[in-house]
C-alpha cells in the first residue's frame, strides 16, 4: 500500500548537509553567525530536499505568525491588480505570507471582512483603497493592527498610513506637455468620481491649466471604460474639439481614439490624445498612445517595505511613507515639443 510523500524536516537537512539540527536552524534565523562554507552546505541542502518552514510551528513558538493581510475589492483593473501582485511578492521575499481578501459591496461586508482579517492573525493590513467604497473597510482594520494604505486620498484615520503615487503631479507632467507642443486648449476626459485617483487628476489638471495659462474643461465623469472615452469624445466632435484630449485613464483614451478615427479626424494631427496608466499594449496603439507611467509594482513593494518596518522596527526608523512620482512617456499621439 502506497503511503503520501512526507514532508522533509530541519533534521532531514541536517543529515543531507552533515550538521547538527542547531546549525540548520542557526543558518535559517541567524545566519550571519554561520561560517560561509557550513551555511551554502545546509542552502543547497534546502535546496535539494525543496524544505519549506512550517509556519504555524514558528507561531506557536514565537507568538508570530508571520501573515500579513492585503485587502482589495472585486475589481480586476490594470492598476490595483499589478500593485497587489507586487505586494504578494515582495511579502514572499520579506518571510511573510499573504491572506488576499476580495471585498464585496457594502459597508457591512467591510466591517465584518476587516474582523476576519484580523482574526485569522495577521499582524498588519495593506489596504489598496483606489475608491470611495473601500474607506470604510480601512476604518473597520485602523487601531486594531499596522495599517498601510496604498491610495491618492490623504490620511484620514488614525493609525492608518498612506504610501502615494503623485496623481496630480502625472496630470501636471501631460499638461506641460501639451503645451510645450503648442495646444492651447484642453479638455480632460475624467474618470468616476468616487475613485480618488480620477479626483486628484482632475485637480491637478485644472490647477496646471492656470499654471499654464491655458484654455480647457472637464467633462464626464465617466466610467473606466472605452464605451464611456467614445461617448464624451463623440459628443465634443459634435460641439467641438480643444487642441487636445487628456483621458482620465488609457481605457478611455482607446474610445477616444475609436471616435476620432470614425469621424475621419486625424491623431495628433487634428488632436492630440493623451491617456493615463501605460496600460499594457498602449504602445501598440494606431497611432501609439501617449501616457502617463504609474510605478504599479514600486509602490506595491514601498508598501510592504514601510509595514514590515512597522512591524519589526523600533519606530525611530520607520520614517514617512512614500509619495511615489509618475512619469510621462510620449508616443505618436502628440505631436513634438517644440523648441524654444
Amino acid at each position: 500500500m502506497s503511503t503520501a510523500p512526507r514532508r522533509p524536516s530541519m533534521g532531514d537537512v541536517a543529515a543531507r548537509a552533515g550538521v547538527s539540527y542547531q546549525t540548520v536552524s542557526r543558518v535559517l534565523n541567524e545566519p550571519e553567525i554561520v561560517r560561509p562554507a557550513t551555511r551554502e552546505r545546509v542552502l543547497a541542502a534546502i535546496s535539494e530536499l525543496g524544505y519549506a518552514r512550517n509556519r504555524a510551528a514558528r507561531a506557536l513558538k514565537t507568538s508570530r505568525s508571520s501573515l500579513i493581510g492585503v485587502l482589495t475589492d472585486s475589481l480586476s483593473l490594470f492598476g490595483p491588480a499589478e500593485t497587489t501582485t507586487a505586494i504578494e511578492n515582495a511579502a514572499r521575499e520579506a518571510g511573510y505570507s499573504v491572506v488576499l481578501t476580495s471585498l464585496p459591496p457594502g459597508e457591512c461586508s467591510a466591517r465584518q471582512v476587516g474582523a476576519d482579517l484580523l482574526a485569522s492573525g495577521v499582524e498588519g493590513i495593506l489596504v489598496v483603497a483606489a475608491h470611495e467604497g473601500m474607506t470604510p473597510a480601512v476604518a473597520a482594520v485602523a487601531g486594531s493592527a499596522p495599517v498601510v494604505a496604498v491610495t491618492a486620498q490623504p490620511q484620514q484615520e488614525s493609525g492608518v498610513e498612506v504610501v502615494a503615487i503623485d496623481q496630480a503631479e502625472g496630470a501636471r507632467i501631460v499638461v506641460e506637455h501639451l503645451e510645450r507642443t503648442g495646444a492651447r486648449s484642453i479638455v480632460h476626459l475624467a474618470g468616476p468620481t468616487d475613485w480618488f485617483d480620477a479626483s486628484a487628476r482632475r485637480s491637478g489638471f485644472t490647477a496646471s491649466l492656470e499654471e499654464f495659462g491655458l484654455d480647457g474643461a472637464v467633462v464626464g465623469p465617466g466610467e473606466w471604460t472605452p464605451r464611456a472615452g467614445y461617448e464624451m469624445t463623440s459628443a465634443l466632435i459634435a460641439s467641438g474639439l480643444p487642441d487636445a484630449l487628456f483621458a482620465a485613464n488609457d481605457m478611455i483614451a482607446i474610445g477616444a481614439l475609436h471616435a476620432l478615427h470614425q469621424h475621419g479626424l486625424r491623431v495628433p494631427e487634428d488632436v492630440a490624445v493623451v491617456g493615463f496608466d501605460n496600460t499594457i499594449g498602449a504602445e501598440f496603439l494606431l497611432p501609439s498612445l501617449t501616457t502617463v507611467a504609474q510605478p504599479f509594482a514600486e509602490v506595491g513593494r514601498e508598501a510592504l517595505r514601510h509595514l514590515v518596518t512597522l512591524l519589526e522596527g523600533d519606530g525611530s526608523s520607520v520614517g514617512c511613507p512614500s509619495t511615489l512620482s509618475p512619469r510621462l512617456v510620449v508616443r505618436r499621439s502628440t505631436r513634438p515639443e517644440r523648441t524654444h
